[in-house]
């Protein structure tokens, strides 16, 4: 039962896989650290869109889930844009075997864009 997608799982993934196609990678600051943080953002199936943070990076210790970050989001085409988005962080999961072991799985939502005019508009009119 547990591997069976629901309706809703499947609608979550669809969106969760056009952000993958559209954004490569994510840039954020966090409060209290010096440093600029550029994550590759991953679509990791059971995890929806996520970031991997090692176990010991000094970023961990700075989000928790239901923090909200205006991230920079790169897209996959080299020459585009970079886009700012409200995003939430949805879950932190520590993978302890497989292919990420001794990683965090940080599980991203984004919320809303930010136009250039200060404007702001739900993400569901601008990812169709």
């Amino acid at each position: 039962m547990e591997n069976v997608p629901s309706e809703n799982t499947e609608a979550r993934r669809k969106e969760k896989r056009t952000l993958v196609d559209l954004y490569y990678s994510v840039e954020f600051s966090v409060r209290g650290l010096d440093a600029i943080y550029q994550f590759i953002i991953y679509n990791i199936s059971s995890k929806g869109i996520c970031i991997l943070i090692k176990e010991n990076s000094a970023v961990l210790t700075k989000l928790k889930v239901g923090d909200i970050f205006d991230m920079k989001y790169y897209p996959v085409k080299l020459m585009g844009p970079a886009e700012h988005l409200k995003t939430e962080i949805k879950h932190i999961t520590m993978e302890t075997q497989g292919r990420y072991k001794n990683h965090y799985l940080v599980g991203l939502e984004v919320k809303e864009k930010h136009l250039a005019d200060d404007e702001e508009m739900a993400l569901e009119d601008y990812v169709q």
